[in-house]
């Protein structure tokens, strides 16, 4: 550990085992989570699995090296009361949005399932490296009591990275709060090691997953713990724990009237010109943040 400024919220915290071939991540979202949320009126089982999400973008996210690369998270739904969720990360900037129907969660009640929140839905994981230009994406089942459980299964399937996750939410009161835990055995080493053999039941994985399974919900979500203090409480036998503060994060709705405009100028200009109204403006709205923008086309 070091004796750099410790870290409670709004910030990653990326960690080594060096020992165990581990890498982790710790979040906790609060203010940014409360500003993302409050761009709509969600219901209360939406907010809680929009800040879910949220945090698996983090984490996940936060695991990319270069600048200017992006993590995007998609459920694509079939028949689901969800129709849309989406979030993305870059660079400690993150966005949300859900779009959902109404009158059917209204009707499933307040203890709602994933499947009926998706139905026979699909997550896809994407990666748009910065440096490469490469893009990587893998699509996995919706499957699971919970979204968090579905992404760890993506990296089991498609990145075959042994991986636990956990995360803990609460939207039920004011101000919101989630935060999540990622680790990994690592695939390849951070440091230039030789790609290990991925093993699930390897010895080093299976004690490190057992230790970081015992974290507590009301830990990750303890405004007062610092995550340096919750990440010794884990891992303090170890003989050494690596810490490095990670990007700090904010709400990053990237949308700009410059952004849509060069957008609008990929459609043919008949098509444009459908979208005008009758002052011959293009409105464009933002669902991220919740916008309007205007398009003098």
């Amino acid at each position: 550990m070091t004796d750099k400024p410790e870290t409670y919220g709004d910030r990653l915290l990326a960690f080594t085992l060096p020992d165990r071939h581990v890498r982790g991540r710790l979040v906790r979202i609060d203010g940014v989570l409360e500003t993302i949320l409050s761009a709509h009126d969600y219901p209360l089982p939406i907010r809680n699995l929009l800040a879910e999400t949220l945090v698996l973008a983090a984490l996940s996210g936060g695991l990319l090296k270069d600048d200017g690369s992006q993590l995007t998270i998609q459920a694509q739904t079939d028949n689901g009361i969800v129709q849309l969720l989406v979030c993305d990360y870059r660079d400690g900037e993150l966005r949300g949005y859900a779009q959902f129907d109404e009158d059917r969660l209204r009707d499933a009640g307040a203890d709602v399932s994933l499947d009926a929140l998706f139905g026979k839905g699909f997550l896809a994981v994407t990666f748009d490296l910065a440096t490469t230009q490469q893009r990587y994406q893998g699509i996995v089942p919706l499957e699971g009591n919970s979204i968090t459980a579905a992404f760890e299964n993506y990296f089991r399937q498609s990145e075959q990275i042994p991986t636990l996750i956990r995360v803990s939410v609460d939207c039920g009161h004011e101000p919101p709060i989630a935060a999540g835990l990622l680790v990994q055995h690592l695939a390849e080493g951070e440091e230039g090691r030789e790609r290990l053999h991925v093993r699930m039941d390897h010895p080093e994985w299976e004690h490190v997953a057992i230790i970081a399974d015992t974290v507590r919900p009301d830990e990750l979500i303890d405004r007062a713990l610092s995550l340096e203090a919750l990440l010794w409480r884990l891992f303090h036998e170890e003989s050494e724990i690596r810490v490095d503060p990670g990007a700090e994060l904010s709400r990053g709705c990237r949308c700009t009237i410059v952004h849509f405009e060069n957008v609008l100028a990929r459609f043919p200009s008949e098509e444009r010109a459908k979208m005008r109204n009758d002052e011959g403006i293009i409105m464009v709205d933002c669902a991220f943040c919740s916008r309007f923008f205007p398009i003098q086309d």
